[in-house]
């Protein structure tokens, strides 16, 4: 069996940690270095359901895409949550490391794993890592559909294709519109937007899209607008990055045991329906 050093040197070389943003917070979380790794749950968010998983699972290392702390503490105390989860961690002997924003630009990356979940075919990326000279790294994808079909069938492909959640999908634009070029990028993206129009693409797959950001961008231009949740669109790469783990196992004879969670961490609830959209409020 691998070593947790082991294991995390093959994981930094998928996502180098120096590749994420100045702001992130990836990396190794807590775990020894000499431990020995048996099983490994990937999920998108550090929390105590994941965490109280891989108990379960006999998991030795969970590897998230959302940090624990990404800005700091000066506390693990368990009184509070996120001490909670690291108390728990640290007692079981269960190590936790992180791939934020450098699984985003990754090749393979996020925005590839969400693609690959809505049957897409990935031309480039949509803002290229300036310091990728193949032209493959970057954030977000660039993709083609294949047969074009209407706004109002891709949102409904996205909706039966993506991890079911309380918010569903929401879609801004005409309904009708044929889709042929479509942008996506797993998590908030409506930062992306002049990258977005810049690029042709007939719709925006992202999540966490917001009024004015929208309301400004159907006014620019006939751009398609299709909002997941933040958790369903960033949920495939665990899948894909797992499958990247297995293959590494197997070529060095690791044996290791990797799952995926599917537990749902989306933080919505539930979602009601307004009984009609038709007109202003009386």
């Amino acid at each position: 069996m691998p070593r947790l050093s082991e294991v995390i040197a093959a994981l930094d070389a998928l996502w180098p940690p120096e590749r994420a943003e100045g702001w992130d917070a990836v990396g190794t979380v807590c775990g020894d270095p000499d431990a020995e790794i048996h099983r490994v749950l990937f999920a998108v968010d550090p929390v105590q359901d994941i965490v109280d998983e891989a108990l379960k699972l006999g998991a030795d290392l969970i590897v998230t895409h959302h940090p624990l702390y990404l800005r700091g503490t000066t506390t693990v105390a368990a009184g509070h949550f996120k001490g909670r989860v690291v108390h728990t961690l640290i007692k079981h002997d269960i190590a936790l490391h992180v791939a934020h924003t450098n699984a985003d630009t990754a090749d393979p990356g996020v925005s590839d794993a969400l693609a690959g979940a809505l049957d897409l075919r990935v031309v480039r990326p949509l803002v290229p890592d300036a310091s990728d000279p193949s032209g493959r790294r970057g954030l977000g994808r660039i993709c083609e559909l294949d047969p074009p079909m209407t706004l109002q069938e891709f949102a409904a492909r996205a909706a039966a294709r993506l991890p079911a959640t309380s918010q569903g999908i929401r879609v801004a634009g005409d309904l009708e519109a044929t889709v042929r070029t479509v942008a996506v990028s797993g998590g908030s993206g409506d930062s992306l937007f002049d990258a977005v129009r810049a690029s042709g693409a007939d719709a925006f797959l992202t999540a966490d899209l917001r009024h004015h950001p929208v309301s400004e961008a159907t006014q620019h231009s006939p751009l398609g607008l299709v909002d997941a949740a933040h958790w369903a669109t960033e949920w495939p790469w665990c899948e894909q990055a797992a499958a990247q783990l297995d293959e590494i196992s197997d070529r060095h004879g690791w044996d290791l045991r990797v799952h995926v969670s599917k537990t749902v961490t989306d933080p919505w609830s539930a979602h009601h329906t307004s009984p009609s959209i038709d007109g202003a409020p009386n």
